[in-house]
Protein backbone atom coordinates (compact mmCIF):
# COMPACT_ATOMS: atom_id res chain seq x y z
CA UNK A 1 0.00 0.00 0.00
CA UNK A 2 2.58 2.25 0.79
CA UNK A 3 3.66 2.25 -2.72
CA UNK A 4 0.08 3.08 -4.15
CA UNK A 5 0.40 6.64 -2.59
CA UNK A 6 3.23 8.32 -4.56
CA UNK A 7 1.52 6.47 -7.99
CA UNK A 8 -1.65 7.97 -6.84
CA UNK A 9 0.29 11.26 -6.67
CA UNK A 10 1.97 10.92 -9.71
CA UNK A 11 -1.04 10.32 -11.75
CA UNK A 12 -3.04 12.94 -10.45
CA UNK A 13 -0.10 15.50 -11.02
CA UNK A 14 -0.61 14.09 -14.35
CA UNK A 15 -4.20 14.19 -14.89
CA UNK A 16 -4.41 17.49 -14.04
CA UNK A 17 -1.43 18.92 -16.20
CA UNK A 18 -3.84 16.92 -18.82
CA UNK A 19 -6.33 18.34 -18.07
CA UNK A 20 -4.54 22.35 -18.11
CA UNK A 21 -2.06 21.99 -20.72
CA UNK A 22 -3.10 19.16 -22.94
CA UNK A 23 -1.04 20.02 -25.82
CA UNK A 24 1.95 20.33 -23.84
CA UNK A 25 1.39 17.24 -22.04
CA UNK A 26 0.92 15.06 -24.81
CA UNK A 27 3.60 16.60 -27.08
CA UNK A 28 6.56 15.57 -23.94
CA UNK A 29 4.80 12.37 -23.30
CA UNK A 30 5.26 11.67 -27.44
CA UNK A 31 8.54 13.11 -27.44
CA UNK A 32 9.60 10.40 -24.18
CA UNK A 33 7.94 7.65 -25.51
CA UNK A 34 9.94 7.87 -29.23
CA UNK A 35 13.48 8.37 -27.64
CA UNK A 36 12.04 5.85 -25.63
CA UNK A 37 11.28 3.16 -28.77
CA UNK A 38 13.80 4.45 -31.01
CA UNK A 39 16.31 3.48 -27.86
CA UNK A 40 14.91 0.20 -27.72
CA UNK A 41 15.20 -0.15 -31.73
CA UNK A 42 18.69 0.49 -31.11
CA UNK A 43 19.26 -2.09 -28.30
CA UNK A 44 17.52 -4.82 -30.03
CA UNK A 45 19.05 -4.21 -33.09
CA UNK A 46 22.71 -4.81 -31.32
CA UNK A 47 23.89 -1.14 -32.37
CA UNK A 48 27.07 -1.04 -30.88
CA UNK A 49 27.05 2.64 -31.02
CA UNK A 50 24.44 4.47 -29.74
CA UNK A 51 22.63 6.69 -33.01
CA UNK A 52 22.27 10.15 -31.14
CA UNK A 53 20.54 11.97 -34.36
CA UNK A 54 18.42 9.17 -34.50
CA UNK A 55 17.27 9.50 -30.83
CA UNK A 56 17.10 13.20 -31.15
CA UNK A 57 15.21 13.30 -34.33
CA UNK A 58 12.27 11.01 -32.87
CA UNK A 59 12.46 13.21 -29.90
CA UNK A 60 11.99 15.99 -31.71
CA UNK A 61 9.42 14.87 -34.16
CA UNK A 62 7.16 13.52 -30.94
CA UNK A 63 7.96 16.84 -29.06
CA UNK A 64 6.73 19.38 -32.27
CA UNK A 65 4.40 16.45 -34.13
CA UNK A 66 3.79 13.53 -32.02
CA UNK A 67 1.71 15.14 -29.25
CA UNK A 68 -0.19 17.97 -31.40
CA UNK A 69 -1.32 15.93 -34.70
CA UNK A 70 -2.92 13.78 -33.29
CA UNK A 71 -4.30 15.84 -30.48
CA UNK A 72 -6.38 17.88 -32.77
CA UNK A 73 -7.36 15.18 -35.10
CA UNK A 74 -8.88 13.07 -32.40
CA UNK A 75 -10.45 16.62 -31.21
CA UNK A 76 -11.63 17.35 -34.58
CA UNK A 77 -13.37 13.64 -35.02
CA UNK A 78 -15.18 13.81 -32.05
CA UNK A 79 -16.74 16.80 -33.38
CA UNK A 80 -17.29 15.92 -37.55
CA UNK A 81 -18.72 12.43 -35.97
CA UNK A 82 -20.35 13.67 -32.67
CA UNK A 83 -21.59 10.87 -29.93
CA UNK A 84 -25.34 9.35 -31.23
CA UNK A 85 -24.32 9.41 -34.29
CA UNK A 86 -24.78 4.93 -35.57
CA UNK A 87 -22.18 3.14 -35.65
CA UNK A 88 -19.72 6.19 -34.49
CA UNK A 89 -16.78 4.40 -33.80
CA UNK A 90 -16.76 2.26 -37.19
CA UNK A 91 -17.45 5.65 -38.86
CA UNK A 92 -14.43 7.29 -37.33
CA UNK A 93 -12.12 4.41 -37.54
CA UNK A 94 -12.74 4.68 -41.17
CA UNK A 95 -11.73 7.84 -41.54
CA UNK A 96 -8.65 7.83 -39.42
CA UNK A 97 -7.53 4.40 -41.28
CA UNK A 98 -8.55 5.53 -45.06
CA UNK A 99 -7.76 9.27 -44.72
CA UNK A 100 -5.53 10.18 -41.40
CA UNK A 101 -3.08 7.84 -41.13
CA UNK A 102 -1.88 6.96 -44.61
CA UNK A 103 -1.38 11.28 -44.49
CA UNK A 104 0.17 11.33 -41.37
CA UNK A 105 2.73 8.09 -42.22
CA UNK A 106 3.45 10.14 -45.12
CA UNK A 107 4.46 13.48 -43.61
CA UNK A 108 5.56 10.89 -40.28
CA UNK A 109 8.11 9.12 -42.30
CA UNK A 110 9.36 12.06 -44.67
CA UNK A 111 9.88 14.50 -41.43
CA UNK A 112 11.83 11.80 -39.60
CA UNK A 113 14.66 11.42 -42.63
CA UNK A 114 14.78 15.40 -42.80
CA UNK A 115 15.16 15.52 -38.91
CA UNK A 116 17.79 12.66 -39.19
CA UNK A 117 19.36 15.13 -41.49
CA UNK A 118 18.57 13.86 -44.90
CA UNK A 119 18.48 15.53 -47.97
CA UNK A 120 14.86 16.63 -49.32
CA UNK A 121 15.61 14.02 -52.24
CA UNK A 122 16.90 11.03 -49.76
CA UNK A 123 13.62 11.95 -47.39
CA UNK A 124 11.67 11.12 -50.56
CA UNK A 125 13.40 8.27 -51.90
CA UNK A 126 13.35 6.59 -48.69
CA UNK A 127 9.04 7.54 -48.53
CA UNK A 128 8.63 5.93 -51.94
CA UNK A 129 10.59 2.85 -51.04
CA UNK A 130 8.61 2.33 -47.46
CA UNK A 131 5.03 4.17 -47.52
CA UNK A 132 3.13 1.35 -49.22
CA UNK A 133 4.40 -1.60 -47.12
CA UNK A 134 4.46 0.46 -43.72
CA UNK A 135 0.83 1.70 -44.62
CA UNK A 136 -0.26 -1.41 -45.25
CA UNK A 137 1.39 -3.41 -42.16
CA UNK A 138 -0.63 -0.22 -40.30
CA UNK A 139 -3.58 -1.34 -41.68
CA UNK A 140 -2.93 -5.02 -40.78
CA UNK A 141 -1.96 -5.27 -37.27
CA UNK A 142 -3.16 -1.85 -36.16
CA UNK A 143 -6.70 -1.50 -37.08
CA UNK A 144 -7.99 -3.67 -34.18
CA UNK A 145 -6.01 -1.66 -32.02
CA UNK A 146 -7.11 1.66 -33.45
CA UNK A 147 -10.62 0.90 -33.02
CA UNK A 148 -10.42 -0.04 -29.66
CA UNK A 149 -8.71 3.12 -29.09
CA UNK A 150 -12.08 5.05 -30.31
CA UNK A 151 -14.16 2.74 -28.69
CA UNK A 152 -12.85 2.54 -25.17
CA UNK A 153 -10.65 5.06 -24.65
CA UNK A 154 -11.84 8.44 -23.11
CA UNK A 155 -11.45 11.17 -25.45
CA UNK A 156 -8.34 12.84 -23.04
CA UNK A 157 -6.17 10.03 -23.65
CA UNK A 158 -6.43 8.45 -26.87
CA UNK A 159 -3.50 10.32 -27.79
CA UNK A 160 -1.70 8.60 -24.80
CA UNK A 161 -2.77 5.07 -25.81
CA UNK A 162 -1.67 5.86 -29.49
CA UNK A 163 1.80 6.54 -28.15
CA UNK A 164 2.04 3.57 -26.06
CA UNK A 165 1.33 1.57 -29.28
CA UNK A 166 3.42 3.80 -31.36
CA UNK A 167 6.22 2.56 -28.91
CA UNK A 168 6.08 -0.32 -30.43
CA UNK A 169 5.54 0.86 -34.39
CA UNK A 170 8.53 3.13 -33.78
CA UNK A 171 10.55 -0.26 -33.62
CA UNK A 172 9.06 -1.10 -36.19
CA UNK A 173 9.16 1.67 -38.21
CA UNK A 174 12.72 2.17 -37.25
CA UNK A 175 13.63 -1.44 -38.38
CA UNK A 176 11.93 -0.73 -41.86
CA UNK A 177 13.68 2.52 -42.48
CA UNK A 178 17.20 0.62 -41.60
CA UNK A 179 16.28 -2.47 -43.75
CA UNK A 180 15.15 -0.80 -46.78
CA UNK A 181 18.35 2.07 -46.44
CA UNK A 182 20.44 -1.13 -46.28
CA UNK A 183 19.00 -2.28 -49.26
CA UNK A 184 19.31 1.12 -51.06
CA UNK A 185 22.54 1.12 -50.32
CA UNK A 186 23.61 -2.17 -51.62
CA UNK A 187 22.09 -1.00 -54.74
Amino acid sequence: MALSKPIYSLMEKYFEQLYTHPIRTKSINSCVIAVLGNLAFQYLSGNKVLNQDSLIAYGLYGLLFGGTIPHFFYKGLDGFIPYGTSHRSLKQLAVERFIFMPLYQAFSLYMLARLEGKSHNEAMGQLLRIYGPTVRANWIWLTVVQYLNLRLVPPMLRVLFANLIGFFWIIYLAKRRQARERKGNKQ
